[in-house]
């Protein structure tokens, strides 16, 4: 008989989840305490306990080609960057393609998971749920958590002095919906990550005026790189990171803080970090510079203290009128249905082996997908996770011995703090290619690019100088999907189109002569250094500044 699985959320993490079960032969089961899937990425005109929640007119971060499931490419219509209703359209059509809403238990909360009594010898867990107000508790083989990381706001209303004072308004970014609520009012948006960026540009046009409040400042992307083409696409490719991983950690460096300025300089700005050797995340923002420049925007330090109707801060600037004061200080990693005793959480951080396995448990039969921060695209990290554990659940695979996976969470917690910093919002954050090949080869999935050379030059061209799309994780291995290299080959197609509305004479298949000679040179230079890195054993990346990895 085929092994149960309870699966808590139906999110995008879910929906993966539920697929790689049945790809397995495993029996799932997803709770969902809402009506409708999408998790994070459906919006309604309320927050919902204990649901993401989502505010209007998200735009992604992450291109359509690089967020996309590893094998089920988004459709070519729809545009390089998405619309959350967009997102929420893909991952509708993706539940309908694998036939996964029959596995979903609508309005039904999971309150509780315990070790079953006989966990030792099984490794069963009891699932309480609760549904039109029935509780009922029902036995699984295994466990998946895909509940999410921005559930519970993190508001630390102690370090900032005078707020009981305030006769304004002062919400978290989670309950901020739209714009036109803040039209002719003077705003404080604290916090300068993804979502402090997309709420204060979208202020900036109704609002008397916006300011921005940052302890630390953070370098900000545009979406479009050279040629107009994506980011995240021209940045995330294997040559990038090889060369990355051979160059001194100093020059890297240098390279990458004068890349990160060349848009614009960020200390003219009021933006440039404080500490330019850490790696926080990028706020990728088309707009807040060209705000920044029109005055609609203003960027201040950290707050020293509020008063009744003003704001100071540390540099003695002072604002009055202050109408609203919106908090876009992030989210604490929470699950209210765990006991300490099954996950620990200290100061934000989460003892998992590669982000998803806890290692003290005699059975390996509890999971967390998406817990990881990934400098690119979750939908593929949180797959790729499903179809790792998956494979534990049902015995094709094993996890390392606990001393092993102990000293690789030692080890990464240090990595992570050379990298990015101790700060708590970095708890999750990790490298993309890197993390994705660190679970691939679990799964034994990771593309092996001396073995396409010789077997497929064109296929091999495009997986290691083009963009690290994840359909590059179905090439081999379990799980392979006959589609995949059609779907690399074709990606910038699909990528192009929709914005081709008025055709012009230009390919997009034309190359220059010199970008021919670039590649040709880019090849020769990584066959050099990928012989270099086997005979001298340097392959291990340098944590420096590495942006897309």
């Amino acid at each position: 008989m085929a092994k149960t699985v309870a699966i808590i959320g139906a999110g995008s993490s879910g929906l993966a989840a539920i697929k790689c079960c049945l790809d397995e032969g495993l029996n799932p089961t997803c709770f969902e305490k809402s009506d409708d899937i999408g998790g994070l990425w459906r919006y309604t005109e309320n927050v919902e306990d204990r649901r993401a929640s989502l505010y209007n007119g998200v735009i992604t971060n992450a291109s359509k080609e690089m967020m996309c499931y590893t094998d089920y490419p988004m459709p070519e219509d729809f545009p390089t960057y998405l619309h959350n209703s967009k997102v929420l359209e893909y991952l509708r059509l993706y539940a309908e393609h694998f036939n996964l809403l029959p596995f979903i238990q609508f309005k039904t909360e999971v309150c509780f998971v315990a070790k079953s009594p006989c966990f030792s010898k099984t490794g069963q867990w009891e699932i309480t749920i609760e549904k039109n107000g029935v509780k009922k508790k029902t036995c699984f083989d295994a466990v998946l958590v895909c509940n999410g990381h921005h559930v519970d706001p993190y508001l630390p209303l102690e370090s900032f002095p005078g707020i009981d004072d305030f006769k304004g308004r002062y919400i978290h970014s989670r309950f901020y919906k739209k714009y036109e609520d803040y039209c002719g009012k003077t705003v404080l948006v604290v916090g300068i990550g993804n979502s402090a960026g997309d709420i204060a540009v979208g202020i900036s046009g109704v609002a008397k005026q916006v300011y921005v409040s940052t302890r630390q400042g953070t370098w900000v992307l545009s979406r479009l790189f050279y040629d107009g083409l994506p980011i995240d696409m021209t940045l995330t490719t294997r040559f990038g990171f090889w060369i990355s991983s051979s160059l001194p950690a100093g020059l890297l460096h240098r390279l990458q803080v004068k890349q990160m300025n060349g848009w614009f300089d960020h200390a003219n700005y009021g933006l440039q970090p404080e500490e330019v050797s850490f790696l926080k995340e990028p706020m990728v923002n088309d707009h807040l510079p060209s705000q920044i420049l029109y005055g609609a925007i203003r960027i201040k330090p950290n707050i020293q203290k509020f008063t009744e109707s003003s704001v100071i801060f540390e540099d003695g600037s002072i604002v009055d009128g202050l109408d609203e004061v919106i908090f876009a200080t992030g989210y604490s990693i929470s699950f209210p249905f765990l006991d300490d005793s099954i996950i620990n959480l200290k100061g934000n951080n989460v003892t998992l082996y590669k982000n998803v396995f806890p290692p003290h448990h005699e059975k390996s039969t509890l999971a967390f997908l998406g817990l990881v921060q990934p400098l690119g695209s979750l939908f593929p990290a949180s797959e790729l996770q499903a179809r790792w554990a998956t494979r534990i659940f049902k015995g094709d695979a094993k996890l390392p011995p606990v001393a092993k996976m102990e000293a690789h969470i030692k080890k990464l917690i240090e990595h992570k703090r050379k990298c990015f910093g101790a700060g708590r919002n970095h708890t999750l954050q990790t490298f993309f290619i890197e993390y994705m090949d660190e679970v691939a080869v679990e799964i034994g999935i990771r593309p092996n690019i001396m073995h396409l050379l010789l077997t497929d030059p064109r296929l091999a061209v495009k997986v290691f100088f083009g963009p690290c799309t994840p359909y590059q994780y179905r090439l081999t291995g379990p799980g392979k999907w006959s589609g995949a290299r059609n779907a690399i080959l074709t990606q910038w197609t699909r990528t192009i189109n929709p914005a081709r509305t008025r055709v012009v004479l230009k390919s997009m298949e034309s190359t220059s002569l010199i970008r021919r000679l670039f590649v040709l040179c880019g090849l020769t230079s990584a066959i050099f250094i990928g012989f270099y890195c086997l005979k001298y054993k340097t392959l291990r990346p340098q944590c420096s500044f590495k942006l897309f990895t």
